[in-house]
């Protein structure tokens, strides 16, 4: 079990890695995009293009599953800190539970978007044709590497009798 936790940990660490290096790379398109602007009088023609069906998705869907992998996501637990611990860990499992099915039917229908995009080469209408479809990818990769931290931190809390 151990080394299928560390399988999952290593994937959405490297899904992070990438993530990491969209936002460099965005962050360096738009301060070259802003150079030109203000140094030339000229523009990237694309940055607004690039920026929102690339960088911005890549970025975010990502980094998803390592947020989830370290319990960094939103949560509102006030009244389950209150409870005895056997609770609180009843409660912990039905959530996962509960996040398996969201996520999985999130990876199940994103995957399903993502194959037929790239079918038909899917493009966005912009100055030029830019073709939106590789982004498209990155959200089953995201709620792929959801579910299994979904997983990994499920496992977690049977192992350790405790909710995470």
């Amino acid at each position: 079990m151990q080394f299928a936790l560390g399988v999952i940990r290593w994937l959405n660490v490297g899904t992070l890695t990438v993530a990491c290096l969209v936002m460099l790379l965005m962050m360096s398109h738009i301060t070259l995009d802003v150079g030109v602007r203000y140094f030339v009088n000229g523009n990237l023609v694309g940055t607004l293009e690039w920026v929102s069906f690339y960088h911005m998705v890549v970025l975010v869907f990502l980094a998803f599953g390592y947020v989830e992998y370290k319990n960094e996501n939103i949560r509102v637990d006030l009244f389950a800190q209150m409870m005895p611990k056997p609770v609180q860990l009843g409660l912990y499992l039905f959530a996962c539970m509960l996040g398996l099915i969201f996520f999985g039917m999130l990876f199940w229908q994103s995957l399903d978007d993502a194959i037929r995009a790239t079918q038909r080469s899917e493009e966005a209408m912009s100055n030029f044709r830019f073709q939106i479809w590789p982004a498209r990818w990155a959200l089953p990769i995201g709620f792929g590497g959801a579910l299994m931290a979904v997983v990994a931190n499920l496992l977690r809390a049977v192992t350790r009798r405790q909710a995470l």
